[in-house]
């Protein structure tokens, strides 16, 4: 999940959206394609099931909600795990996911992120956010997100490969943006179980209409509308301008948030935190 920003504003409206997200996520556009193509297929025919048994153990076991509702990591008891985690992320990477059906395929890659992500963290822990964790590669790349870190079918992949070239472009739902997880407060809900194909369709909107209806997701105070920041990185996924953007939120808002959000016409803020969700606060 790179969040890159570039000082000189004036270059970067010089420059097209596809050829900056090219530049921060360092990744040649041919290539960028041949990845998407390369992980586009599936077996609709399939009922392969994939086990993600050990992911599903460890989070119910060390994942704790807070009073604001926020599903916090205790990262120092499951770094005692974490050759459980590994472990898991090795099945995965025996498995060719393009026989799995879709389902099974968006399961398996939010599962995978997911996975990474804590590892990644456990790997560097104690750390107070994840863009401390700074191994990625290239001049202006920060964080992990760009390190090759794992292999699927023959290809090295990072996070950056599983969330912005395979689940975003390959599945087009914007809710994958509510089922991978950042290990940041701002971002939605790491959820306490593991994604699966069989219910896929009920956790996704679960962990959607979660964040939209908490404080990190959706503020009104007084007629003034303020979002998190994904709504603004990923706009593009959600429709077309942020009008489309706050139709899609009022999808999943409950009564009272709807009611809140008739009082605003437009986004004044935007807003996002970036410290780990830890349960060591």
């Amino acid at each position: 999940m790179t969040r890159f920003v570039l000082k000189n504003s004036k270059a970067v409206l010089q420059m097209g959206l596809a050829a900056l997200l090219m530049i921060y996520l360092m990744i040649p556009p041919a290539l960028a394609a041949s990845l998407t193509e390369q992980f586009m297929s599936s077996d609709a025919s399939s009922r392969q099931v994939v086990n993600h048994q050990i992911l599903d153990d460890l989070l119910k076991s060390h994942i704790e909600t807070d009073s604001e509702g926020l599903n916090r990591v205790n990262y120092k008891a499951l770094k005692s795990q974490q050759s459980r985690l590994q472990i898991y992320l090795k099945q995965l990477q025996s498995i060719k996911v393009t026989a799995l059906n879709r389902k099974e395929q968006f399961a398996f890659w939010a599962n995978l992120y997911n996975a990474l992500t804590l590892d990644v963290v456990l790997s560097a822990y104690p750390v107070k956010s994840i863009r401390d964790i700074d191994i990625s590669p290239g001049l202006f790349s920060n964080g992990p997100w760009g390190k090759k870190l794992v292999k699927i079918e023959g290809t090295m992949l990072s996070l950056d490969d599983i969330e912005h070239k395979i689940l975003r472009i390959v599945f087009r739902d914007p809710r994958v943006h509510f089922a991978v997880n950042c290990a940041s407060i701002g971002c939605p809900n790491l959820q306490k179980h593991a994604f699966s194909g069989r219910k896929l369709n009920q956790q996704l909107n679960a962990a959607a209409s979660s964040y939209i209806n908490s404080n990190r997701g959706v503020n009104v105070n007084n007629g003034r509308l303020e979002l998190s920041k994904i709504f603004s990185w990923f706009q593009q996924d959600f429709g077309p301008g942020e009008r489309a953007v706050l139709n899609y939120i009022k999808t999943y808002a409950s009564p009272v948030l709807k009611t809140k959000l008739q009082q605003a016409s437009s986004v004044s803020h935007y807003f996002y935190d970036w410290n780990l969700n830890d349960t060591a606060r």
